[in-house]
C-alpha cells in the first residue's frame, strides 16, 4: 500500500507520523499545488489531506486510489460526487479539537477583556518603573461573572465553551442556525435577542448557506457598544469590512478572530488597518492545533485506515 500526505506541513513537525508506515510506503509532501498533485497521487492507495482540493482535475491520475482521509472536520475541499462516481471512499474527523478550540476561545477573550496587551506594554516600555504607586488602573476591565455570553452554534465546541463560561458565572444564551434539538441546560433565543443582550458573543458554527455573512453591519449595529465578539467558526460567517467598520466606529468594544475569509490573510484585508490590539486580536487559525488535538487527530485517521482495509 502507498499512502501520500499532500500537505503534511499543516499537521506540524512535532506530530509523529511513523505509525502510518505499518501499512506500507509513506510519502510526505509539505505542500502540494494543484498542478503537482496529479503526478504525486498516480500510484496512491490512500491520500491524506488537510486543505488540498481533491477534484477530478487533481486526482484523475489516481487509478489505484481507494480512500481519501481529511485531517479536519470540514470537507469543502472534496468533490464528493466525483469520489462516489469512482468508488473512492472519504473520511473526515470530528470532535478531536473540542478542548483546544474552547481553550483558545478563552485565550482570545482574556487578552481582550483584561487589556493584556496594554498592561504588558506598560510594564515592558518602562512606564511601570516610573510609577509612584504599586498598581496602574488606566485601562478598566470587568469580570465574566454576571455577564451574558451568547453562543452562535451550540455543537460540541459551543457546549464546551458554555460549560466553562458557566463555571465563571456567566449567563449562557445561544442561537442555533441549524435545526438541531434544543439544549435544555441553556436558553435558546432568536438571533436579534442574542445580539442585543450579549456582553460576549462567540461563534462556533460551521459555514453553511444559513451562516455565510451572518454577522454583518446590521448585526454589529445591534450589539452592545461594550460587547466583545469572538469568531472561532469560519471566516466567511463574518463580513470583514463590516467588522472593521464596527471597530473603527465603536459599535462594539473589541473582536478576537482565529478564522478569516481568506487564509492566509490577504494584504488588502481591511482588518489589517486596525493596529490597536486592545480592539482587535487575530491568530492564524491555530485554535484547533494544540499538540494533544493534533496527536488525537492523527490517531483517529490511523484507525480509520485500519478499519477501512479490514472490510
Amino acid at each position: 500500500m502507498k499512502i501520500i500526505f499532500l500537505d503534511a506541513k499543516t499537521l506540524g513537525d512535532d506530530v509523529d507520523l511513523s505509525n502510518f508506515e505499518q501499512f506500507g510506503e509513506v510519502v510526505r509532501y509539505d505542500y502540494s499545488s494543484p498542478t503537482k498533485i496529479p503526478d504525486r497521487v498516480k500510484d496512491a492507495d490512500v491520500i491524506i489531506v488537510n486543505k488540498v482540493s481533491i477534484t477530478e482535475s487533481t486526482i484523475h491520475t489516481a487509478n489505484k486510489l481507494k480512500l481519501v482521509c481529511v485531517t479536519a472536520t470540514g470537507t469543502d475541499n472534496l468533490d464528493k460526487k466525483y469520489l462516489e462516481a469512482n468508488n473512492i471512499t472519504w473520511r473526515n474527523v470530528a470532535g478531536y479539537s473540542t478542548n483546544s478550540v474552547a481553550q483558545h476561545t478563552f485565550a482570545l477573550l482574556f487578552y481582550l477583556l483584561e487589556k493584556l496587551d496594554y498592561y504588558d506594554t506598560y510594564v515592558k516600555n518602562g512606564d511601570y518603573s516610573n510609577n509612584k504607586i504599586f498598581t496602574h488602573l488606566e485601562e478598566k476591565f470587568a469580570e465574566i461573572e454576571g455577564k451574558t455570553w451568547g453562543i452562535i452554534g451550540l455543537g460540541n465546541i459551543g457546549r464546551r465553551v458554555a460549560q466553562i463560561a458557566d463555571c465563571f458565572g456567566a449567563k449562557i444564551i445561544y442561537y442555533s442556525p441549524s435545526t438541531n434539538p434544543t439544549q435544555e441546560k441553556y436558553t435558546k433565543v432568536d438571533f436579534d435577542t442574542l445580539l442585543t443582550q450579549s456582553d460576549i458573543i462567540s461563534v462556533h458554527a460551521p459555514l453553511t448557506e444559513e451562516t455565510r455573512n451572518l454577522i454583518d453591519k446590521s448585526a454589529f449595529s445591534k450589539m452592545k457598544p461594550s460587547s466583545i465578539f469572538l469568531n472561532l467558526g469560519r471566516g466567511a460567517i463574518v463580513v470583514e469590512k463590516d467588522l472593521a467598520y464596527a471597530l473603527e466606529n465603536n459599535l462594539i468594544s473589541a473582536a478576537g478572530l482565529d478564522v478569516l475569509c481568506t487564509e492566509p490573510i490577504e494584504d488588502s484585508n481591511p482588518l489589517l488597518k486596525i493596529k490597536d490590539s486592545r480592539k482587535l486580536f487575530i491568530t492564524p487559525h491555530i485554535a484547533w492545533a494544540s499538540i494533544e488535538a493534533r496527536t488525537k487527530l492523527m490517531n483517529i485517521v490511523l484507525e480509520q485506515i485500519k478499519e477501512f482495509f479490514r472490510q
